[in-house]
């Protein structure tokens, strides 16, 4: 069986919004994710995280903790990602894709996050909860 590596990055801001890319190939609809992608040979699962959130997103950051592993199969292909809660630290918002799959960054509040088309439906209440659970009260 074939499989595959990855990291998530998920940013909160100070207004409890996530960070979300606007995602998929030209003949695709688009949908929502936070940034992500596959892992490279020899690379950490933090440092595919942080290159990752750099390429798709153009915003630095540095990693707070690992939130989640999620393993799941997509066919013949068992595929491990691995979701980090990350501070962004620098950059600016910038399409930079080398993949060229990004089509539109923007900060999504929860109530906007609940009725998103997203890349992987199953993340939505996990991806609430964080957003839940970083807001100072």
């Amino acid at each position: 069986m074939n499989k595959w590596y990855g990291s998530a990055a998920v940013c909160v801001n100070d207004q409890g919004e996530l960070l979300m890319v606007k995602q998929g190939t030209p003949v695709e609809i688009k949908k929502w994710a936070v940034p992500s992608g596959g892992r490279e040979e020899n690379e950490s699962f933090e440092a595919c995280c942080l290159r990752e959130l750099k390429e798709e997103t153009g915003y630095e950051g540095k990693i707070l903790r690992k939130i989640k592993v999620k393993k799941t199969r997509i066919g013949d292909l068992a595929v491990e990602v691995h979701y980090f809660e990350v501070e962004i630290t620098g950059g600016r918002a910038e399409l930079n894709d080398p993949d060229e799959l990004i089509y539109e960054i923007r900060w999504q509040s929860a109530e906007e996050i609940k009725s998103l088309l997203l890349s992987f439906p199953e993340d939505r209440e996990f991806l609430l909860r964080v957003i839940k659970n970083s807001i100072k009260a």
